[in-house]
């Protein structure tokens, strides 16, 4: 029997070392990487095509959410599991919209990030159990529906991007590194998402993207 592929992502050593222990002593289950934050993470799942990618939320150079949708665009096999402090539907349902298939609450026992391995690993969608489920039925259901044509829904994949780098305070340049693409590139995708948001400062900018729930000042406390 194979046994699953599994990448860890986070910045401390301690939870490293713990999630490797309770995978290794699993005969389904083998950790092939570690790293320490989110931009180690998009660059390995290049090199090692993990078939699970467990990643911490809250990571420095990169935090897991933004680290999702590149890690699916490195290594789209690659199926990824979030691990979370917060249980807010908000960060559930931007996580699901990533490309994420598991979400999983720190305070979850063991045995729900196990199944959360197993689960994403089949191609299937799973929630801590202190989550609503329903929150799953809502995504797929905003899925179908016709999208919204303003705002944010009119950027395009690599602006929402770039646009979601800034307000985490990224600059031009480590946008530039984390995307791999040029700073002029960057400067544009900027230009043209401050235009089509009608947004003229970064100030303006960030407080938009409080306001759409982009970020919460509880996701950086984490």
């Amino acid at each position: 029997m194979s046994k699953i592929k599994i990448m860890i992502a986070d910045d401390h050593a301690v939870v490293r070392e713990g999630l490797r222990n309770l995978f290794e002593e699993q005969p389904d289950m083998e950790v092939i990487a570690e790293v320490s934050d989110g931009m180690q993470a998009v660059k390995k799942v290049k090199n090692v095509s993990p078939d699970v990618a467990l990643i911490d939320i809250a990571m420095p150079n990169l935090n897991g959410l933004e680290a999702v949708s590149l890690i699916k665009e490195a290594s789209p096999d690659t199926q990824v599991v979030l691990l979370s402090m917060h249980k807010k539907d908000a960060y559930v349902h931007q996580a699901l919209g990533a490309g994420a298939l598991g979400y999983v609450l720190k305070a979850s026992p063991t045995s729900e990030v196990l199944e959360a391995i197993r689960s994403v690993h089949k191609g299937e969608y799973f929630l801590s159990s202190k989550i609503n489920s329903k929150i799953i039925t809502a995504f797929l259901k905003s899925r179908t529906e016709k999208p919204s044509l303003s705002g944010y829904d009119l950027l395009s994949e690599r602006e929402q991007q770039v646009f979601r780098l800034l307000v985490e305070g990224k600059s031009s340049v480590e946008i530039a590194d984390i995307l791999c693409i040029s700073s002029k590139t960057v400067e544009k995708h900027r230009a043209n998402t401050m235009k089509k948001l009608d947004i003229h400062n970064m100030v303006s900018m960030v407080k938009y993207a409080i306001k759409i729930g982009i970020i919460g000042p509880e996701l950086w406390e984490e």
